[in-house]
Formats: C-alpha cells, sequence, structure tokens
C-alpha cells in the first residue's frame, strides 16, 4: 500500500499511470486477485452507495428516537424552493443526511471510511454522476481515487474516532471525498491530493463526542457539513486555488494532533458535545427507557 499521495503522484508521472489504475494495481498486488476481480469488487461497493440512498426510509427511527427523518424535511425544504445553496449543494446535502440516517437505523451502508461517517463519500460521489450523467465504471475509477487517499491517511495518521477523534472520520472522509470530485472534474493526480489536503485542513483537531455514545449526534449532520466541505475543496482545487500545505504532511499533522487531545474526546463520550447538559439529559432518558 501507498505510504503517500507524494509517492503516487510521482509514478503517475514517470510511469504515466492514471492515480486510479496506481490504486488498482496495488490492490491486485496486495490481494494477489485479478484487475477485473478488483474493479468488480469496486464497483459492487460504489453500487451498495447508491442502494443506500434508494432504500432509504423516512418512516424508520433509530433504537434511540434520536434519529430519522431529517432528510424527508430537507427535501421538503428543497422542493419549496428555500435553499439558497443551490440545487446541487441541496441534493449533496439530502443524500448525506440519507446514508447517515440509514447507518443509525441499521440499514446496509459502506463504511467510506467508517459508519460514522459513511454519508459523506456516496453524497459528494452520486450527485456529480447525477449531474454530468456519469457511467458506474466511471465512478468507480473515482472510488479507487477515494480509496488511495483513505490509505495513506491510515498508514500515517488514523481513520478511528476512538484513537484520533472525529477529525480522523468526518475529516477523512471529506478529504477522501473531495479527491474523489476532483477526479471526476478531470483533476490531476497533484489536483486531487491539493483537493484531499484542502478537505482535512478544515477539521483538524475535531473530537468525537457521541452523545450517549451512539453514531447519531451530533455525527449524522457532521456528515452534511463534510460533504459540503468535499464540494467547496473540489471546487477550489479545479480554480487553481492550492493548498500551501502538501497533503502528506496534513496527514501527519492530523496524527500529531490526534496525539495531543484528550481521551475524553477520542469516542469515549466522557467530553465535548456529549458531557453538555442537555447531552446528559439524554443519556439519562436513554438509559431509563432500556
Amino acid at each position: 500500500m501507498y505510504e503517500s499521495l507524494e509517492e503516487i503522484i510521482k509514478q503517475e508521472n514517470v510511469k504515466g499511470i492514471a492515480f486510479w489504475r496506481l490504486i488498482q494495481l496495488d490492490d491486485c498486488k496486495e490481494r494477489g486477485v485479478t484487475e477485473e476481480q478488483s474493479f468488480e469488487n469496486m464497483k459492487s461497493m460504489y453500487l451498495a452507495m447508491k442502494d443506500s440512498v434508494r432504500d432509504y426510509d423516512p418512516d424508520i427511527r433509530s433504537h434511540s428516537g434520536l434519529i430519522g427523518g431529517e432528510a424527508a424535511k430537507l427535501r421538503k425544504y428543497i422542493n419549496e424552493k428555500k435553499l439558497l445553496s443551490g440545487d446541487f449543494i441541496g441534493e449533496v446535502m439530502e443524500k448525506a443526511l440519507m446514508v447517515a440516517e440509514s447507518n443509525a437505523c441499521m440499514k446496509r451502508i459502506v463504511a467510506s471510511p467508517t459508519a460514522g461517517s459513511c454519508g459523506v463519500v456516496p453524497a459528494v460521489l452520486l450527485t456529480v454522476q447525477d449531474r454530468f450523467r456519469l457511467s458506474d465504471e466511471k465512478m468507480t475509477e473515482a472510488l479507487y481515487v477515494v480509496a488511495g487517499v483513505g490509505g495513506v491517511i491510515a498508514i500515517r495518521a488514523s481513520l478511528s474516532g476512538a484513537e484520533g477523534g472525529c477529525q480522523a472520520e468526518i475529516g477523512s472522509a471529506s478529504a477522501m471525498a473531495a479527491a474523489g470530485m476532483c477526479y471526476l472534474l478531470g483533476g490531476s493526480g497533484e489536483e486531487i491530493a491539493n483537493a484531499a489536503a484542502l478537505g482535512l485542513k478544515n477539521f483538524l483537531g475535531l473530537a468525537c463526542d457521541p452523545v450517549a455514545g451512539l453514531v447519531e449526534i451530533p455525527c449524522v449532520k457532521r456528515n452534511v457539513c463534510s460533504a459540503v466541505n468535499a464540494v467547496t475543496c473540489a471546487e477550489m482545487t479545479m480554480a487553481g486555488i492550492k493548498s500551501r500545505i502538501p497533503a502528506d504532511e496534513v496527514f501527519d499533522a492530523m496524527r500529531s494532533i490526534s496525539r495531543n487531545m484528550s481521551d475524553s474526546i477520542k469516542e469515549t463520550a466522557t467530553g465535548g458535545l456529549a458531557v453538555t447538559p442537555t447531552g446528559r439529559k439524554l443519556t439519562e432518558k436513554l438509559k431509563l427507557s432500556h
């Protein structure tokens, strides 16, 4: 597995092999599968992302009763022509809620990179596909790019909220989604890395502070913000706006920050929003109901 985006970009430039293909070939080598098997496996994950949106049920609620129906509320708001941010962003927000809610309600999702951040990548990629009418094959290529960025983050830092705080989950997801969107917009390896750098920088230091220890509050709404952030970072990149800090160094910074974070804001539900007065009340209410 590649240990830096710089290495992937170098291989892309020297060998003339596309970013996504380098990740595919690395997957084939690591798992001992053919290119066709690798591609079909990745495609199946993308199709599962599409299914998670298609099968969204606005009437279902999580076991706690805290999550459910939010995407339907947003759709109603959009249909009433009240949304100022535009149809594209509206669709990204809606899909992020759909998938994140489905996770909270124990429906099928793809952890990309984690269950708590599962709505980010699908929201961005599916909306781009709809806008440009791209094939599932093209979207599978983008998912390789997403996976390549996630793999490097995993090696250099972490994708775990318990280890690195929410920056490692929702921040990494945003970087991955921004990279995938950048690829679909025609971005080079350098631009893909730039989008990833911009995407993660905005979430450095973010606490993982789930109320009652559930992947519901504030996780579901953070998926929306992370997805929108990914779109803006991809757009800035394609406009020629550069991150002054290279992606690999941003990933390293996240690792350093995670080491300095208190364990109370690393998925333990003993700090941050989890211990606010309302957070404590919700936790006690859930305990009494069981």
